[in-house]
């Protein structure tokens, strides 16, 4: 049975019960996850995001459902998180909608056309592994999402010099690719190894090639980083 270190730190975090860290590790390079301020930092509105999102909206990765809090005030939103113990987080924080699935297998929990925009936020979106993984992707999300949806999606930029400080980076010779790569533990609980493909706001666009999205507009970081400071990017996808 896979265990989720990670889940169960979060979760322990959460009940005040946590006495150890949740620790990242590459090979002998380790990090201590900033769960509080990764997961629990309060979400404040953004014009950026919030003129582009409708209801009903789909959070993909919600993590402990930061953003599906603010959002869920407005319109319909829907969490989705591959954790049970986030997903039990989730609800006790009072998130209405808050799922177990996996972001990889969009057609299995949801119909066709059931939402009019969709977040992903967190860089989970590099654990399609490849460039075709991303592919099918945004295929599935082009399947649950309505004709005339929007989709924001993040991941690491390796076309931006800052991100080969980022932690277990991988460099790849092929332009605008990388990789990452670690595990976590917590507790003596060894989680799985985790393949994050990162790829440029380039290689993305060409991923929407056959697909019904085009890429719109995209910035590199957050609003209080410049670009020489960002290592991400955000990306926003409409359907044609």
């Amino acid at each position: 049975m896979e265990t989720d270190p990670f889940g169960r730190a979060i979760r322990h975090h959460y009940l005040g019960t946590r006495d150890e860290p949740l620790i990242d590790r590459d090979g002998e390079e380790t990090r201590e996850h900033d769960i509080e301020r990764w997961y629990f930092d309060t979400r404040e509105p953004n014009d950026w995001f919030d003129e582009r999102l409708e209801g009903p909206l789909l959070d993909i990765g919600a993590g402990v459902g930061r953003d599906t809090l603010y959002y869920q005030e407005g319109f319909e939103t829907v969490a989705l998180e591959v954790s049970d113990y986030l997903v039990e987080t989730m609800r006790d924080r009072g998130v209405r909608d808050a799922r177990l699935g996996d972001m990889f297998a969009l057609r299995e929990h949801f119909e066709r056309n059931r939402f009019r925009s969709a977040l992903s936020i967190g860089t989970q979106l590099g654990l399609a592994g490849s460039i075709a993984g991303v592919r099918r992707f945004l295929s599935d999300l082009a399947y649950v999402t309505t004709p005339d949806a929007t989709a924001i999606l993040d991941n690491y930029a390796p076309e931006q010099p800052r991100t080969r400080e980022t932690f277990a980076y991988r460099p790849d010779p092929a332009p605008g690719l990388a990789y990452r790569i670690f595990h976590c533990v917590y507790e003596g609980d060894v989680g799985r190894t985790l393949l994050f493909r990162l790829f440029s706001v380039d290689r993305l666009r060409e991923a929407t090639i056959g697909s019904p999205w085009e890429l719109t507009d995209y910035r590199y970081g957050l609003p209080h980083e410049s670009d020489a400071e960002a290592t991400q990017w955000l990306a926003v996808l409409e359907k044609t």
